[in-house]
């Protein structure tokens, strides 16, 4: 899941840019109005939390900006003002959602799940279940036939990545959008790295293999028969 962030204010962005990346989600982050602008009509996002108080565009206009494109990515407003007005005139521009600062990042992160899920109109999963593999979205677990398997923080978004895309071949360079969110370096190894790990641990003392490698193309994550 891809979110953009749109918050001037460097102590704020980073605290949400640290707890939204440690819950999973790839985080772009605009410093200001006009590119926020500029990302949200040239990237796709599942959600974007826009400021009101921002240089050059601000939040509303910005807003307001995205649904004369018909850009319909849901929008969590932050402001310090707290009026219903303030809140009404939110909504009107084009947000779906208005939280007043200050917050606890708890709220922020149920908000943002469910607006992806009305947006999606699916109930998001908490478990993915592949073979004898599972994982607990919201508790950050990972089992493989009843043991529990330790993973680092990157290597449970790599293998929640894999598995929300079961069966399909994902490309290193679609890996490193969703999952690092680095510009495209077709000479890092971090890819092949990490995946490498990822199976050490998931698959050596299992049956069956569940990580797959196509190569030249990419990776996939099945039961093959």
């Amino acid at each position: 899941m891809k979110i953009l962030l749109v918050e001037d204010d460097t102590r704020t962005a980073s605290f949400i840019m640290k707890g939204l990346r440690q819950a999973g989600f790839v985080v772009d982050c605009a410093g200001d109005g006009a590119e926020g602008l500029n990302l949200a009509s040239t990237e796709s996002y599942d959600a974007a939390i826009i400021d009101i108080m921002l240089p050059r565009l601000d939040g509303l206009s910005l807003v307001e900006e995205l649904r004369k494109k018909n850009i319909t990515t849901p929008v969590i407003i932050l402001s310090a003002k707290s009026s219903v007005d303030d809140r009404v005139k939110g909504i009107q521009a084009g947000g779906d959602d208005y939280l007043i600062k200050p917050f606890a990042f708890s709220e922020l992160l149920v908000r943002i799940q469910a607006l992806i899920r009305r947006a999606t109109s699916v109930s998001e999963p908490t478990t993915l279940t592949i073979a004898d593999l599972s994982i607990d979205i919201r508790k950050r677990k990972v089992h493989r036939a009843g043991k529990e398997i330790p993973l680092q923080p990157l290597e449970f978004a790599l293998l929640e990545y894999l598995m929300r895309n079961a069966g399909r071949v994902v490309s290193k360079t679609m890996i490193m959008e969703h999952v690092w969110d680095y510009n495209f370096d077709p000479q890092t190894n971090i890819v092949e790295a990490r995946i490498c790990r990822l199976r050490d641990k998931i698959d050596r003392s299992s049956n069956p293999k569940l990580i797959h490698t196509l190569r030249g193309v990419g990776y996939v994550l099945e039961e093959q028969k």
